[in-house]
């Protein structure tokens, strides 16, 4: 199977995991939009909460990057650039990806 094949069916199974965690985050995020940091607090400590919200996080980062990938390929012409832009996407998008669990596995 071809590379930019296999990134747009990741693309598609990606977007589509992401629809009912993106559902779930906004229901709970509008039930606590208004309570105050302890309310907000303990949803972000109960294990059902961490888990998914973790998933989200890592499916949301995955599908950004892999999105902005794609504009690479398309607008950069240049290899060795679109190479160390796509390193330093990946490396974004882990990084950030992992400090978003630790601090919510720290709370």
């Amino acid at each position: 199977m071809h590379t930019s094949t296999k990134k747009w069916i990741f693309t598609k199974i990606s977007s589509l995991i992401l629809i009912p965690f993106m559902i779930w985050f906004i229901i709970n995020f509008v039930s606590i939009y208004d309570q105050s940091y302890s309310k907000v607090l303990l949803f972000f400590s109960t294990q059902p909460s961490k888990i998914l919200f973790s998933f989200f996080i890592v499916n949301g980062f995955f599908f950004f990057a892999l999105t902005i990938s794609e504009i690479f390929e398309d607008y950069i012409s240049n290899e060795k650039f679109k190479n160390v832009a796509n390193k330093f996407l990946n490396l974004f998008a882990i990084t950030i990806s992992l400090m978003t669990i630790i601090g919510i596995y720290n709370l």
